[in-house]
């Protein structure tokens, strides 16, 4: 038996009685061979340990089949379901993603996708993180299509796919006044990014044209510590508000737990939470959160779509925006007629 790290294709090819060809094909997802040379060179690479180098071969074929994936936070549950949903899609076409985790700055972005060009990857998709002009200059020059997911930016060599989140914040401002509320204020998502400035400016709007003016908008940053201390200065007074709509869930979570345990506030008969998300524990009990659902499973597979329309050449870059409903739950007051 060969020592295990000097192992190669061409022992695969030796020990099977194939070329080396066939082994290559045999292991590249889509390319034609025939059952009885897939058999015999599974059983071959069985044997010897073999295992194909993914970066080995994109140096040879030019593509890696390796989707890279730069994601700022996981805190937020939506992240985990959402990567979860498009590492099985990815592996059901026959790709697989490689993670990096950056800061939303413009020192770290450069560096991780320094690092994934390095990789050879066949794309990016980027989650809650900004491209700049000169990063997506470099991706552009070396024929690397970059997705941006849950984040828009106004690039034409860029895809972007979000939900409506204008039509969201302006749903949640609509269903608030619905309700009787009046004294509303917004700890809105992140203002750097398009998602928190986007649900920022649906609900503003909408209330203007209801004639409601909000008490307060500030920015939550999408931190559950930012948002914290917000809920103390805005509602830990006599004149507090009756409505508070949060940027996302995860800040949502704060705001409630702040506003029960900490200022004794009754939800929804004091004061009405709605969210932004629909993750997972929105649903417990323990929190019951109305909120606008993003809806990942349509977002995910319209990413996949546009990544393997740009590596195949088959489509140009597209920007879509994926209307999700509103989930009505028990953390806010229900209008009597709403819809």
């Amino acid at each position: 038996m060969m020592e295990r790290g000097k192992i190669t294709s061409f022992d695969v090819a030796r020990l099977a009685g194939v070329s080396q060809s066939a082994v290559s094909r045999t292991f590249t997802p889509g390319a034609s061979v025939s059952a009885r040379t897939r058999e015999k060179v599974e059983r071959a690479a069985a044997t010897l340990g073999y295992r194909p180098n993914p970066i080995a071969r994109a140096m040879i074929t030019g593509k890696s089949r390796i989707i890279g994936l730069v994601v700022a936070y996981l805190d937020n549950q939506f992240y985990p379901v959402a990567l979860e949903l498009l590492s099985r899609a990815l592996q059901e076409r026959g790709y697989h993603i490689l993670i990096f985790l950056a800061e939303n700055s413009e020192s770290a972005v450069p560096e991780v996708v320094a690092e994934l060009l390095d990789y050879r990857v066949d794309a990016i998709v980027t989650a809650s993180v900004a491209m700049s002009n000169h990063l997506t200059s470099q991706c552009d020059a070396a024929g690397i299509p970059v997705v941006m997911f849950n984040r828009g930016q106004e690039d034409a060599r860029l895809s972007a796919i979000t939900s409506d989140n204008v039509a969201g914040g302006r749903d949640v401002a609509n269903f608030l006044v619905a309700g009787g509320h009046r004294r509303i204020v917004h700890i809105a998502g992140w203002q750097g990014s398009s998602t928190g400035r986007d649900r920022a400016r649906g609900f503003t709007d909408a209330l203007a044209a209801r004639g409601v003016e909000p008490v307060a908008v500030v920015d939550g940053k999408y931190d559950s510590d930012v948002a914290r201390q917000h809920t103390r200065d805005l509602f830990g007074r006599a004149d507090r508000p009756d409505a508070v709509f949060v940027g996302n869930d995860h800040m949502a979570f704060a705001v409630l737990d702040t506003l029960r345990f900490e200022l004794g506030l009754r939800v929804p008969a004091d004061v009405s939470v709605v969210g932004y998300d629909d993750v997972p524990i929105a649903s417990w009990a323990a929190y019951n959160l109305t909120t606008i659902r993003q809806p990942v499973n349509r977002m995910v597979d319209a990413t996949v779509e546009a990544l393997i329309g740009r590596i195949e050449g088959r489509s140009d870059p597209t920007h879509l925006q994926i209307a999700g409903p509103l989930i009505i739950r028990g953390s806010a007051r229900k209008p009597e007629v709403f819809g």
